[in-house]
């Protein structure tokens, strides 16, 4: 359930005993519906549409006979494969349209072999991998195919102790070369983390992964309901929202300690910490002087100012971070919740949805679009579901990327503004999934427990 919800429902339920509210706040969900709008202008914004690169990726060879290889190997490959895959930047050419004989050393590439049909290749992908005394060693080289003179356009060799995690990373690193020259210097997101909640451990607990979903592990252990997790911009701190003694407060997670920091206590219902740009400040929204509104403080919680005094409940600010000068917000001062932004000093505040239940905003790296979840037609006896939609903040053009998946929400961006990681009950149980931004490559990132609120770390 996103954050505003929890402010409607807390609006209409204050005689409520604590505990019974937990409860409701825990288990309850929304209903939506959906509409479509025409998506060509979007690519401008997020960098997809353009013409894609024809990349060939042969397996990699083995270039030892350690009895380690096989695995490793194809964990390398596979990875390998999925990273340049989901990029947004290159076409892969099907492996079924490859020559009997691909390289492992730059020698043995034949030009036209790549170049010409079936594979019509403009770049090549190759290498080895081989383990020898417990290392691993990874030597890969990407080669522009259509100029027989060229020099390689990558050329690197990579060392490890020899694991199956050591085999992903060196893969999601030759990756992240490769879509950073063929992706106009935008820097890859092979190596970058996803923050989410999940109650697999029997409570919802704060829990990390890769951004494809491999190293799922467990950060808090507080027995107890952590929610809305943000990682700060230079990745070394969790703030999130969770169910103490005391009710909801915001809390801080050191990843440099592998431990909870402290952070002050507000007074009221605390909920959806959201980190400035500059990773000094944080926005967040709290009852602590009667209804939800938004407040901004200094990262260690010190110098609490209020942003915003309308009636009604303010919820699940999010800061542009492009410019670090806007917060959009979810308000509910005319009725249903909508979107909202304002200047980071609470002026000049905006309605940016026109109806429906609009919640869950998250800016673009590039800060010129939102993506939120938005029940176009609510109300009794609507059909459809909750779907995502990315809004440029400019014209308010809008366009609808899930169609009917579901219940979908809590959607955040990826550092290079290609994709956008949210939640979704679509496959019958609330999990993480990801997708490029202009809605295509969905892929399921969770499948064990409930998983909710995703956060994309900023590099």
């Amino acid at each position: 359930m996103d954050d505003a919800a929890r402010s409607i429902i807390r609006r209409k339920t204050r005689n409520i005993h604590p505990t019974a509210l937990a409860l409701i706040l825990f288990c309850f969900c929304s209903f939506a519906g959906s509409t479509s709008f025409g998506q060509d202008w979007v690519k401008t914004g997020t960098g997809l549409g353009v013409e894609k690169v024809r990349l060939a990726v042969p397996d990699f060879k083995a270039s030892t006979s350690d009895a380690q290889n096989t695995a490793l190997v194809k964990t390398f490959n596979d990875t390998l494969w999925n990273d340049l895959d989901v990029s947004g930047v290159v076409e892969l050419v099907s492996k079924s349209f490859y020559p009997l004989q691909v390289p492992g050393q730059p020698p043995e590439i034949n030009y036209l072999a790549w170049n010409a049909p079936p594979p019509n290749a403009a770049m090549l992908a190759f290498g080895n991998l081989g383990v020898a005394s417990g290392k691993l060693t990874v030597q890969a080289w990407l080669y522009d195919v259509k100029n027989l003179q060229s020099p390689p356009v990558l050329a690197k060799q990579y060392s490890d102790t020899a694991s199956d995690a050591a085999a992903r990373m060196v893969a999601h690193k030759f990756a992240d070369e490769i879509i950073f020259r063929l992706g106009g210097g935008i820097q890859g997101i092979a190596e970058t983390q996803v923050y989410f909640s999940s109650d697999r451990s029997g409570h919802k607990e704060i829990w990390a992964m890769d951004y494809d979903g491999s190293n799922q592990h467990q950060l808090t252990h507080l027995s107890s309901i952590a929610l809305a997790p943000r990682i700060s911009p230079d990745g070394s701190r969790i703030a999130f929202s969770a169910l103490t003694k005391t009710g909801w407060e915001i809390m801080m997670y050191s990843l440099d300690l592998n431990r909870l920091v402290n952070f002050p206590h507000f007074g009221g219902t605390n909920l959806s910490p959201a980190w400035s740009a500059d990773g000094l400040r944080l926005a967040l929204s709290s009852s602590r002087s009667g209804e939800p509104e938004i407040y901004v403080a200094d990262a260690s919680g010190g110098n609490l100012r209020r942003m915003t005094t309308d009636k009604g409940p303010d919820v699940s600010p999010t800061w542009n971070r492009k410019t670090n000068g806007q917060i959009a917000f979810v308000s509910g001062r005319t009725g249903l919740p909508q979107i909202y932004t304002m200047e980071a000093d609470g002026t000049n505040q905006q309605r940016m949805t026109d109806q429906g239940y609009a919640v869950s905003p998250n800016w673009s790296p590039n800060g010129q679009f939102l993506v939120f979840a938005w029940v176009r037609k609510y109300g009794p006896g609507e059909p459809g579901a909750s779907d995502l939609y990315l809004m440029d903040t400019a014209s308010k053009q809008w366009v609808q990327l899930t169609h009917d998946g579901g219940r979908n929400d809590f959607p955040s961006w990826s550092p290079d503004g290609r994709h956008i990681v949210f939640q979704s009950n679509r496959s019958g149980t609330l999990q993480i999934w990801s997708m490029l931004a202009d809605g295509t490559k969905v892929q399921q990132l969770t499948f064990t427990g409930h998983n909710e609120g995703p956060n994309w770390s900023w590099k």
